[in-house]
């Protein structure tokens, strides 16, 4: 088996996409980047009404339409109110590890697209000060943003421009290591998007032409639930690819393409499921079969959206989801291979 995957495009890929603030409900800047790549390979790009993106690559048959489907949203928060002292107290989108944000740079974005800087803190956060600063629970009712401005009170935050309904964007610290390993947050799902913009950099290069008419499906409210939930009428199978979990009573480690067999919204397609463990195992990729009881994908959110189709999930493994994620390039390269195997057989 010999694809060739351009290693070096796909990781700056993902690192692009990792340090690109795009929170569930803010995808339409994002989504400018992914065209203006789309187009430069030369495939056509739709918008829905939402804000998804559809990538379409003309295959040799149109007798079925494969969907493969990558969220770019990624968890975030907002400003919920302004303190009397100034401060912010948020709402969160999606379901981070709200502990892991203590002490996390971030920015706010105002509705006129002005940024101020700020760090998430708990409403004890001196040891020299206050007896819980250690014990207190890290939740949005305890914790706040700091804003790096020169600020004493509502009025003086509100000057600023700032106000209810601000995104607040997490610092990613997005790092790629010598030995091949990607650490951010928000690898879920963004090293999957970058697996498929560099599948189409493959198809692109190396003039392949997949055996069905093939979609991909950028979706832009995954992590609130309804990401999916409608997609192009004519797919007839989707394979969601997303982050493979790592942990207790799991298989998959951070090298493997993950396959998971059932999830919160019951079991996958049988056959599809079978295809890709068969391909998987005759090809030698590093994979592992699981089941996600707290998980759910695109693919649930279009079956229960009503879309008549066949369903799946794969992607990379990813420790540490929704905290400080890490994945290894491996992982990443391993799903590629399977897709690439599962489109062209």
């Amino acid at each position: 088996m010999n694809i060739k995957i351009d290693k070096e495009y796909v990781l700056q890929t993902a690192k692009q996409l990792l340090e690109f603030n795009s929170p569930s409900g803010f995808c339409f800047e994002i989504m400018e980047l992914i065209q203006s790549w789309t187009n430069s390979l030369g495939y056509d790009f739709e918008t829905t009404n939402k804000g998804c993106g559809v990538i379409t690559i003309p295959g040799k048959s149109n007798e079925q339409v494969i969907g493969l489907s990558a969220h770019v949203d990624t968890l975030g928060a907002m400003v919920r109110s302004i303190t009397s002292k100034g401060t912010l107290k948020f709402t969160i989108i999606g379901g981070p590890i709200v502990p892991t944000l203590d002490s996390e740079y971030c920015q706010i974005r105002t509705r006129e697209g002005k940024i101020y800087t700020g760090t998430f803190l708990s409403t004890s956060p001196s040891i020299h000060v206050f007896e819980d600063s250690k014990s207190k629970k890290r939740d949005p009712e305890n914790m706040e943003v700091r804003i790096d401005e020169c600020v004493k009170s509502k009025e003086d935050v509100l000057n600023l421009g700032i106000s209810p309904g601000d995104f607040i964007f997490f610092d990613p610290k997005t790092t790629i290591t010598e030995s091949g390993f990607i650490k951010s947050r928000f690898i879920d799902d963004k090293a999957s998007v970058a697996c498929l913009i560099g599948l189409l950099e493959l198809f692109k290069r190396e003039k392949i032409v997949p055996t069905y008419t093939t979609k991909l499906f950028i979706s832009t409210y995954e992590e609130v639930g309804h990401g999916s939930s409608y997609i192009p009428s004519d797919i007839t199978e989707l394979i969601s690819v997303d982050m493979g979990c790592i942990g207790d009573d799991l298989s998959c480690t951070e090298y493997d393409v993950s396959i998971c067999a059932k999830d919160s919204g019951g079991p996958y397609d049988y056959n599809m499921t079978t295809d890709l463990v068969n391909l998987a195992k005759e090809n030698e990729l590093s994979y592992a079969v699981d089941i996600y009881p707290m998980y759910g994908s695109d693919t649930v959110a279009a079956l229960r959206g009503g879309q008549d189709i066949r369903g799946a999930l794969i992607g990379p493994g990813v420790h540490a989801s929704h905290g400080m994620e890490r994945t290894h390039y491996s992982a990443m390269e391993n799903t590629m291979k399977l897709l690439y195997l599962y489109l062209t057989k």
